[in-house]
């Protein structure tokens, strides 16, 4: 930990060793612990700290300097950072969940994998006052902020929220970002479902594989922004070949179930599964769907053995319990999927032939594979980043760990 040095006039002065019993007394008041106290850490001086991991829900950073704090994993749930001076802060895989950011400056900041969701990114300006100079307005993130002391700045805007931050991947469903300046924003990947964005400014960001289901994007500003990829509202329906895709899943699973004496196997690419919402339990063993999107569905239990998924969009899916022996997922993103106690070995397809499940190239970050069994899986240039194989059974896996 840091400790607090030539501190800016606005912020109060707390020693190390107080600050460290501030978030000691925090994480015992959280679990509900003797001698726990909620955090109060107004405009304390937190700069590169290290709070990693740290319980950190419900407590007051408004106006707190956490300039290149680290705060990767930490649990920021309904805290209050009005105000606050986030720039260039680790806050990969952060719960920001109901976070009060408003008016705070995230340049910088990296957020990929961080959930804020219902998060308040709105603008917002911390009003100081004393005896000789009145009001004065807060400012954070200009040119030449050296010290990040307090300025008279008459109407001055709050700039910089969200500019040029990575949210790679990071969950913002729901999150309320009207007005939001995330010029030149990194969002690759991330969950914008449901998201408030009226009047955002999404100049030149990159959106590539963002899922904006339910999201306002046509009232953003969004000139020169990359939609590579983007995912929008799923067809209420989708139709293969002219028929409803409900339609041949279940001639499909009849196929499966009568030993192929009934039913008809569904070959296809580049469909759309999200509108049937589940396939819970399903029997779909030899699904041949390359390249199609199941992200967020309900996969639990469900039959896959040898099934064709290459290239599909499988994060956050909940696939525990899964069968998925034999499977061809090269290329998949499974990012945040929960895989818990799936079957992903060989598959025996005859005396003496396995069929080995092919995982190379898959995108398996911070996915839970806890306790799946991945024996002679083909892992080969996947992705493991912050994937959970706590008791996963690698035995005669191709990984490179």
């Amino acid at each position: 930990m840091s400790a607090a040095v030539a501190l800016p006039s606005h912020l109060r002065p707390h020693d190390p060793p107080a600050i460290l019993a501030a978030v000691e007394a925090h994480a015992r008041y959280v679990a509900g612990q003797p001698g726990g106290q909620r955090a109060s850490l107004i405009r304390a001086d937190l700069a590169e700290w290290d709070l990693e991991g740290a319980v950190l829900c419900d407590a007051d950073f408004s106006g707190a300097r956490l300039r290149g704090a680290l705060l990767a994993g930490a649990d920021l749930s309904r805290c209050n950072l009005f105000g606050a001076d986030l720039r260039d802060a680790d806050l990969r895989g952060a719960r920001l969940v109901r976070a009060d950011l408003r008016g705070a400056c995230l340049r910088g900041a990296n957020l990929a994998g961080a959930d804020l969701t219902n998060c308040d990114l709105r603008e917002g300006q911390i009003a100081m006052q004393n005896r000789r100079d009145g009001f004065r307005i807060l400012a954070i993130g200009g040119e030449a902020d050296e010290g990040l002391d307090y300025a008279v700045v008459a109407g001055a805007e709050m700039a910089g929220v969200l500019t040029a931050a990575d949210c790679t991947d990071a969950t913002l469903a729901g999150a309320i970002l009207v007005g939001a300046r995330m010029a030149a924003a990194r969002l690759d990947g991330a969950d914008l479902t449901g998201a408030q964005m009226d009047g955002a400014d999404l100049t030149g960001a990159s959106l590539r594989g963002a899922i904006a289901a339910g999201a306002n994007l046509g009232a953003a500003g969004l000139k020169g922004a990359d939609l590579t990829d983007l995912l929008r509202e799923p067809p209420p329906i989708f139709y293969v070949d002219d028929v409803p895709l409900h339609e041949t899943i279940a001639e499909h699973e009849t196929y499966c179930e009568t030993g192929g004496a009934q039913g008809a196997t569904l070959r296809s690419e580049e469909i759309d599964f999200r509108g049937l919402r589940r396939l819970k339990g399903r029997r779909l063993s030899g699904l041949a769907v390359p390249r199609s999107i199941f992200f967020g569905m309900d996969l639990e239990g469900v039959q896959l053995q040898g099934a064709d998924l290459r290239d599909c969009d499988l994060r956050k899916t909940n696939l525990r319990g899964a069968d998925l022996r034999g499977a061809r997922l090269a290329g998949a993103s499974l990012i945040a999927a929960d895989l818990a106690g799936a079957l992903l070995g060989p598959l025996q397809i005859g005396e003496a032939r396995l069929l080995r499940t092919d995982l190379n190239r898959a995108v398996l970050r911070r996915a839970v594979l806890a306790g799946a069994d991945l024996r002679r899986a083909r892992l080969l240039e996947a992705d493991l980043e912050g994937a959970d194989l706590s008791s996963a059974d690698l035995r005669g896996a191709e990984i490179v760990v």
